[in-house]
């Protein structure tokens, strides 16, 4: 602001100079032309009659600091000299009044110039006569000095009042600026603090300015997003690793086993029938636990690529019954008891369905006596939801396990997952599946009085 008032207080300091010099010069060349010629003639040899006195002279003789006649040949005849000014009538190169006997008067109107004094001078001259003969100029001097003492105050009045203007725009507009700009600062220097290892940094809200509030909530939404995708990204990061290290450590150990078989068999082994046999079979049991690994992670691999699931329309009893003659095969000497208490209409994958259901029904068996076991399928629900619940009698889970058992590779007790060939996938196959269907998975179980899983689907299906 300070520098436009600059430019603007130059810019009318020399539009007002021109506009002065100009207005004092049209009203000299009037004043001039407003007298006769035979009246300048007469002046000049002082045969000046009292009738001669023409108001225009008045005023011009008020006006001007002296006033000469000067005839072509060069010739210049003081006709009026201020008292109070006592230094010689100024003269102009004789080319220049040459030049104005043809055209008149001055090029530019007038000209300014500085006696011995350096006093600032305005020169007019303006040709007067009625013929060629008797034509000859007058020539006017005007002191500039009080015209431009009239500037210089006029610009001083300015300059003084420009800063008044910036002192009270400053005191003014301050508390508003601090309110607007000092946010932004904090912002940017909030922002520069912000990095990938820094996200909860959060930015300052209701700083008393709506459009700087709006600004501070958004970016703080975008932060929230970042940092959930950057927590998303590392957990996603960190169970690759530990997958990738689960899973490298199940294939080894039947790979090391087969190995080692076929060490025995190579160092002679193979002679022995009865070394050979059991080798054989071992390699064997290896072999199914190695290829159900495969399979699992596998199938994993698939539901984490597709989200999709090939729904069909039927009757979840339908698929129970289906397979209870299995599952009883499986349960050997446990009781089994299946209570279909609703079974309506509903969209499902059969064959993923079939998996789930075998999952949870092998897990409840390899966690109950083989005596005294007892498994429970229940199937009901409501007007929402339908609920199929495998419950059993077997040593149950630990509470700090529950909240693991859906993890890849997790086993609440790795001795007895191996003896039975698990890897620790099923449960998290099974929660999957029930998750590309829309529904959910629930665990309840108490330690030494068993476990229950709750499957809950929608009604419409996925």
């Amino acid at each position: 602001m300070a520098g436009l008032f600059i430019l603007i207080g130059v810019f009318q300091y020399f539009t007002m100079q021109h506009f002065l010099y100009n207005k004092k010069e049209r009203a000299i060349h009037n004043l001039i032309l407003s007298v006769p010629s035979d009246v300048w003639e007469r002046w000049q040899e002082d045969r000046l009659e009292k009738s001669d006195h023409v108001p225009a002279m008045n005023s011009l003789l008020s006006s001007a600091q002296s006033i000469a006649l000067i005839e072509y040949n060069g010739n210049v005849s003081e006709i009026y000299v201020d008292p109070h000014y006592s230094l010689p009538v100024p003269r102009l190169p004789l080319e220049e009044y040459r030049s104005i006997f043809e055209s008149g008067s001055l090029s530019s109107g007038y000209k300014v110039i500085r006696d011995e004094l350096d006093n600032v001078q305005m020169v007019i001259c303006q040709r007067v006569g009625k013929s060629d003969e008797d034509q000859f100029i007058i020539q006017s001097i005007v002191d500039l000095t009080e015209t431009r003492d009239y500037q210089k105050d006029m610009f001083l009045f300015y300059v003084i009042g420009s800063i008044l203007a910036l002192i009270v725009g400053k005191l003014t507009f301050s508390p508003v600026l601090r309110r607007t700009i000092i946010p932004l600062f904090r912002i940017v220097t909030t922002v520069e603090r912000i990095h990938s290892n820094n996200l909860s940094e959060r930015l300052p809200i209701k700083q008393g300015t709506v459009e700087v509030d709006r600004l501070a909530v958004a970016f703080n939404g975008m932060l929230e997003r970042i940092e959930t995708s950057f927590t998303a990204e590392k957990e996603a990061h960190k169970q690759m690793r530990r997958f990738i290290a689960d899973a490298s450590h199940e294939l080894r150990t039947p790979l090391t086993s087969i190995h080692g078989f076929l060490e025995v068999l190579l160092e002679g082994g193979a002679e022995h029938p009865d070394q050979l046999r059991l080798a054989l079979v071992s390699m064997y049991s290896e072999s199914e636990r190695l290829n159900k690994l495969v399979g699992d992670l596998l199938t994993l691999a698939r539901m984490d690529r597709s989200l999709e699931v090939r729904l069909t329309r039927g009757r979840l009893g339908d698929l129970i019954r289906q397979l209870e003659p299995h599952l009883r095969m499986i349960a050997g000497a446990r009781r089994i008891r299946v209570d279909l208490n609703e079974d309506p209409c509903m969209d499902f994958d059969p064959d993923k369905m079939k998996q789930v259901l075998l999952n949870l029904f092998q897990n409840a068996v390899q966690h109950t006596d083989p005596e005294k076991g007892v498994i429970l399928i229940d199937l009901d629900g409501d007007e929402r939801e339908i609920k199929l619940t495998i419950q059993d009698n077997g040593v149950g889970i630990k509470e700090i396990h529950i909240q693991h058992i859906f993890e890849r590779f997790y086993r609440a007790e790795p001795s007895r997952a191996r003896k039975y060939g698990g890897a620790g996938l099923g449960l998290a196959i099974t929660k999957s599946i029930i998750e590309q269907h829309g529904g959910r998975i629930e665990v309840e179980s108490r330690e030494e009085k068993g476990a229950l899983f709750r499957v809950c689907l929608p009604r419409g299906g996925g």
